[in-house]
C-alpha cells in the first residue's frame, strides 16, 4: 500500500493538525501547553518555519505555518517526538501519544490565508455548549437554525477573547505576541489600515462569524484530501509533482476542476436548450445536473450556486443537490446523462 502522498516545497503555507491516540487529551494542564509551546518556538528556529496560527485544544492541535525550506516532515517529526516523550515522561506512561501521522493540507495563501487562518481560531467556540458544534453547524447551513440569542453571543465572544491557548488574543491586540509567531501577512489580507486598523479589521471578520453563524468550512473545497486552493492553484502543483498516479491516487484526485461554464455549456448540449430556459424549472433534471456538478465538481459554495441559477437561497440549492442524489439510485438514464457531463468535461481537460 502506497504511503499519503506528501507535498513539500519551500514557501509553501499548510494547514497542520494532530490528535490524541484514541482521541485522549495531549495536554492535561497549563504545563503541557506551555511547553508545548515553547517546542512550537523552537521548532521555528530549528527548521525556519513561519508560525502564521495556532489553536491547542483539549486533544489535539491546529497550525497554519510556511516553510521556507521543503521540510516539514522533519520538523513536524522534531515536534510530535520532542513533546511526547516529555509529556509521558513527565505522566509516567509509555505508549503513543498522538494518532498517526500529523495531517498535512497545502494551502493556498492568498486564497484562503485569511479564511483558514479565522477557521483556526474559532475552534475554541466550535462546541456543542456554545450551539457550534457540527450537528448545530449543519442545521445552519440547510437553514434550520435562527439568529443566535444575545446571551448565547456573548457567551462565545467572551470565549474566544479569553481563550489563552491559540494566537487569536495576539491577533487582535489583547496580549502580546510571542516572538515565534508572525501575524502580519494575514492581517495585511484582511485589510484595513496598517497597526490597529488591520487589528479592527481581522477581528471584525472572525467575530462576525461568531455573531451570525460558523462560515462553510474550508474543507469543503479540499482537493485530493491534501490541497485547498483554486484551479491555477491545483494546476501549478500537478505540473510540478512526480510520482506514478497508480500508486498515489491523490495525483489523480489532484486535477483541473471545471468551471460552471464549462458544466452548464455541457449540460446545454446534453439538452439541447439554453441554460436560460431551463434555469428556472423546479425539479428539471438538466438544472440540478448544474447545481449537482457545481458543488460536486466545481466545488462552488451554495450562495454562488444560488446566484448562478436566478437568485435562488442557499437552502433551494442544497436541497436540489440532495433531491438529484437521490433519484440517481433509481433513475439510470439520469446517471448516465451525469456520467456523459462528467466525461464531456474530464476529454476538455485532458
Amino acid at each position: 500500500m502506497a504511503r499519503p502522498l506528501r507535498i513539500e516545497r519551500a514557501g509553501a503555507w499548510y494547514h497542520v493538525t494532530a490528535r490524541g491516540n484514541e482521541r485522549r487529551p495531549i495536554y492535561r494542564d497549563e504545563r503541557d501547553r506551555l511547553h508545548f509551546c515553547e517546542l512550537l518556538g523552537e521548532a521555528v528556529s530549528r527548521f525556519r518555519f513561519r508560525m502564521h496560527s495556532y489553536a491547542l485544544m483539549d486533544n489535539h492541535f491546529h497550525l497554519l505555518l510556511e516553510t521556507r525550506e521543503p521540510n516539514l516532515g522533519i520538523g513536524m517529526q522534531w515536534l510530535n517526538v520532542s513533546y511526547s516523550v516529555w509529556f509521558n515522561r513527565r505522566h509516567d506512561r509509555s505508549g503513543h501519544l498522538l494518532q498517526g501521522r500529523y495531517k498535512a493540507i497545502l494551502v493556498d495563501s492568498v486564497g484562503w490565508g485569511l479564511g483558514l487562518s479565522r477557521y483556526v481560531h474559532l475552534n475554541p467556540v466550535r462546541v456543542s455548549r456554545l450551539r457550534l458544534d457540527k450537528a448545530a453547524r449543519r442545521r445552519g447551513r440547510m437553514g434550520q437554525v435562527g439568529k443566535p440569542e444575545p446571551a448565547v453571543v456573548r457567551a462565545r465572544l467572551a470565549v474566544l477573547r479569553e481563550y489563552r491557548w491559540s494566537s487569536y488574543r495576539a491577533y487582535v491586540g489583547l496580549a502580546k505576541a510571542p516572538a515565534w509567531l508572525e501575524t502580519q501577512t494575514v492581517l495585511e489580507l484582511g485589510g484595513g489600515r496598517a497597526g490597529d486598523g488591520r487589528r479592527r479589521a481581522y477581528r471584525a471578520y472572525v467575530e462576525s462569524a461568531v455573531r451570525e453563524g460558523l462560515a462553510e468550512s474550508p474543507w469543503e473545497h479540499l482537493q485530493a484530501q491534501i490541497v485547498l486552493g483554486g484551479a491555477a492553484f491545483a494546476r501549478r502543483l500537478r505540473e510540478g509533482l512526480g510520482g506514478d498516479a497508480r500508486e498515489q491516487p491523490e495525483l489523480r484526485q489532484l486535477q483541473i476542476r471545471p468551471t460552471l461554464r464549462e458544466v452548464i455549456a455541457r449540460v446545454e448540449r446534453l439538452k439541447g436548450e439554453s441554460w436560460e430556459a431551463f434555469r428556472d424549472r423546479y425539479g428539471d433534471w438538466g438544472r440540478d445536473l448544474v447545481l449537482y456538478l457545481g458543488r460536486r465538481d466545481c466545488r462552488l459554495k451554495l450562495r454562488e450556486l444560488g446566484e448562478a441559477a436566478g437568485g435562488i437561497d442557499y437552502v433551494s440549492v442544497a436541497a436540489a443537490v440532495k433531491r438529484f442524489e437521490q433519484k440517481l439510485d433509481r433513475d439510470a438514464s439520469l446517471a448516465e446523462r451525469l456520467r456523459e457531463a462528467r466525461q464531456m468535461t474530464q476529454t476538455h481537460n485532458a
